[in-house]
């Protein structure tokens, strides 16, 4: 029986609530000495002055495990029980006719398909000369003030562009980068132009969409830019910096961009001028570029 194991638990328990002890006037033979002493009669006296005693303390929580092995064993048997009944139901029912597992031949189409044109096989043109597809330098602009030798721009050149070289020319090898070009140009006195087609391999991540994610970063980084989507392009943006980067002894330097992607290919454009910029020029250039992809 589990009455006796239940008694020696509330026995030992530490916590088990205390009853309170009536209070009662002390006996005659107190006077006179008894087993207990005289300190018994001066404690029962104080609780009877103090009145009623305090709340009995909160019970111990209820123990742990009983009811868990209870709806245990509930569940096994509930299974078991189950899968013999849905057996026994089964068994007494016809077997299901299934369809064949032949299926009829498909004959194969004859002859052979047509290849892509050279203008529907995106792939064809970009495996191609990469600098054939960078807009042709306008009639009357001089050579950029930055070196684009024959156009081919290496992973060197690339991460030489960048604050910290070392750390970009890591990234561009576990970015697969595959290929560069760039052209450039000057306008009148001032303005300045760069573009970049930068080809990924692709084979284990969309690095070209990284990389155009990248530009949206640090170009939305600035203060006082705005910004539009480059119409065509999915997530294309082109951006305006209104505020001009100064340094002593030069005139200010305005600046815009515009970074996109299209496959494996991503697009980078920045203009730079002593005055500013507007939103028509960088826009021109971005969607002109991207329709050459």
């Amino acid at each position: 029986m589990d009455v006796p194991e239940e008694v020696g638990e509330a026995e030992e328990a530490p916590d088990a609530p205390v009853v309170p002890v009536a209070p009662f006037a002390p006996a005659a033979e107190d006077t006179t000495g008894s087993a207990e002493g005289p300190g018994r009669s001066e404690d029962l006296s104080r609780s009877a002055e103090s009145g009623p005693s305090e709340e009995p303390a909160a019970p111990r929580p209820r123990r742990r495990g009983r009811t868990a092995l209870l709806l245990a064993a509930a569940v096994v048997l509930g299974l078991v029980g189950g899968t013999c009944g849905g057996y026994l139901v089964q068994a007494d029912r016809e077997p299901t006719k299934l369809p064949p597992l032949s299926q009829p031949v498909v004959e194969q189409a004859k002859g052979e398909a047509e290849p892509l044109s050279a203008a529907e096989d995106r792939r064809l043109r970009t495996d191609g000369d990469l600098r054939k597809l960078l807009l042709p330098r306008p009639k009357g602009t001089r050579d950029a003030v930055f070196e684009t030798g024959d156009g081919w721009m290496d992973l060197a050149d690339l991460a030489e562009n960048y604050e910290e070289p070392d750390e970009v020319f890591g990234d561009l090898i576990t970015d697969e980068f595959r290929r560069g070009a760039v052209t450039g140009w000057r306008a009148g006195s001032t303005t300045s132009v760069e573009i970049q087609l930068l080809q990924f391999r692709q084979e284990q991540a969309l690095a070209a969409v990284t990389h155009a994610d990248d530009g949206h970063y640090w170009a939305e980084a600035k203060s006082n830019t705005r910004s539009w989507a480059i119409p065509g392009t999915g997530d294309g943006q082109a951006y305006v910096h209104d505020s001009p980067e100064r340094e002593a002894g030069y005139l200010p330097m305005y600046s815009a961009e515009a970074h996109a992607w299209r496959g494996d290919i991503a697009m980078d454009i920045w203009i730079y001028d002593t005055k500013p910029i507007s939103k028509q020029k960088i826009m021109d250039l971005a969607e002109r570029q991207m329709g050459r992809l």
